[in-house]
């Protein structure tokens, strides 16, 4: 694990921002009248997806993708200046939160601004043409991590940028040296002590075909040498699997204990039901008492909360990366204050506390635990909102739901879900 411990990000939430499609005017001055009701979800850190010029050659749809950067060193002047973007960092701070951008430092666009001053920094196919090494990333180039130069212009952009923000999230981290995302840390530690690092680790199939096709693609494991969090896609795929009905509930909860037995002990996973890669998650459950036992889960689970903007109004529609598609806010529903309330919750949680989980698949009913000194969290999630009966270890008698205020009752040691979720709280 990386040295410095932030163990208290695992009780923190993310809300993650694409400036393009998050207001009509789709710029950092825009953005800030919404920072209120942002943080009135109980979002601790803000990420803002890539904020760089973005390529013209190769471009993707009628605006291109953030994830196709032109230069390192300048904001997306269609989002405004880098005042703007200073005084929206400003803004954001001055409401008690931390504000992260995204880096993608794996490749740049075909006509990036690095490109034309060291293209000899770059990947080349067998012909000695640039190119990248994902077949499918036709508007971007990969950078040759073989180059020292290459590393030191780098480190020198992330410092530039923690003047301003608290963190970086790194884009595909996983293609990128290890030993170069320790230096970097290093170096953006004495300009942002304390600098948030959150990296994109791919998912389980995708690593494993890259190291079978012999690209470098670091594991988790080694990760968590440079990074404070990661994303959870070593499991991700058994979990859309038993969404998709082509898995029981078991053998996601399952991966969720192997994660707390192999990781070391102050490990952090970014819980997602939803990013801009994944499909919304009201688009795959449809029955909105399948969604809030979705989302309680989600809080309850060890390990930093992210929500993508548009996931509180219930939004079905993945918004595009490579054109203007505002999310939409009058879908009608608009669970924010659920999530405010889970995140109350989730503060309550211990934080270097053991967590374990089993379910029911005959009911999928997902049962899981978190214990640290002197308290026991316990939630029961009815993912398919079906009625049962579950087992627990826990004393008869009637007890407090933190989510609505209800009581529950214990009754034999096992408790009836109605189909709604449940967390309990008791000192021990």
């Amino acid at each position: 694990m990386a040295a410095e411990r932030k163990t208290e990000l695992r009780n923190q939430a993310i809300y993650s921002v694409y400036l393009r499609n998050h207001t009509p005017e789709g710029s950092f001055r825009a953005l800030v009248p919404d920072l209120d009701r942002i943080k009135a979800l109980g979002t601790d850190i803000i990420w803002l997806m890539p904020i760089h010029p973005i390529g013209l050659k190769g471009r993707k749809g009628s605006l291109g993708s953030p994830y196709a950067n032109r230069d390192y060193r300048s904001v997306n002047p269609e989002y405004g200046s880098l005042e703007d973007f200073k005084a929206l960092a400003e803004e954001i701070h001055r409401r008690g939160m931390k504000c992260i951008i995204d880096v993608v430092y794996n490749h740049t666009s075909p006509d990036s601004l690095l490109y034309e001053q060291h293209p000899d920094w770059f990947y080349r196919r067998p012909d000695g043409r640039p190119g990248n090494r994902v077949g499918d990333w036709t508007d971007v180039i990969d950078l040759d991590y073989g180059k020292r130069e290459l590393w030191d212009y780098q480190i020198e952009s992330l410092c530039f940028w923690a003047e301003i923000v608290d963190g970086f999230r790194c884009d595909v981290a996983s293609f990128v040296p290890v030993d170069f995302w320790l230096e970097a840390r290093a170096a953006v530690e004495k300009v942002r002590p304390g600098c948030i690092w959150l990296a994109e680790s791919v998912h389980l199939s995708f690593g494993s075909w890259a190291r079978r096709a012999g690209l470098y693609c670091a594991r988790d494991t080694e990760l968590f040498a440079a990074f404070d969090m990661e994303y959870e896609y070593d499991i991700r795929e058994s979990f859309d699997r038993y969404l998709q009905g082509k898995l029981p509930l078991s053998a996601y909860t399952d991966m969720l204990n192997f994660q707390e037995a192999m990781y070391p002990e102050n490990y952090n996973k970014l819980r997602f039901l939803e990013n801009h890669d994944q499909p919304r998650i009201a688009s795959q459950a449809a029955d909105e008492k399948d969604l809030i036992n979705l989302t309680a889960m989600l809080y309850f689970l060890k390990g930093t909360t992210l929500i993508y903007a548009g996931q509180e109004f219930c939004d079905t529609h993945l918004p595009s990366l490579f054109d203007k598609d505002v999310f939409s806010r009058d879908t009608g529903r608009d669970i924010s204050p659920l999530l405010s309330r889970l995140r109350e919750i989730k503060r309550g949680l211990g934080i270097e506390d053991s967590f374990v989980a089993s379910a029911d698949d005959e009911s999928d009913i997902a049962l899981m635990e978190r214990q640290s000194a002197g308290r026991r969290s316990l939630g029961v999630f009815s993912l398919r909102s079906k009625s049962g009966d579950v087992a627990l270890e826990l004393a008869d008698g009637e007890y407090l739901n933190l989510i609505d205020g209800s009581a529950v009752k214990v009754k034999d040691g096992r408790l009836f879900c109605e189909g709604r979720p449940i967390i309990i709280t008791v000192e021990t």
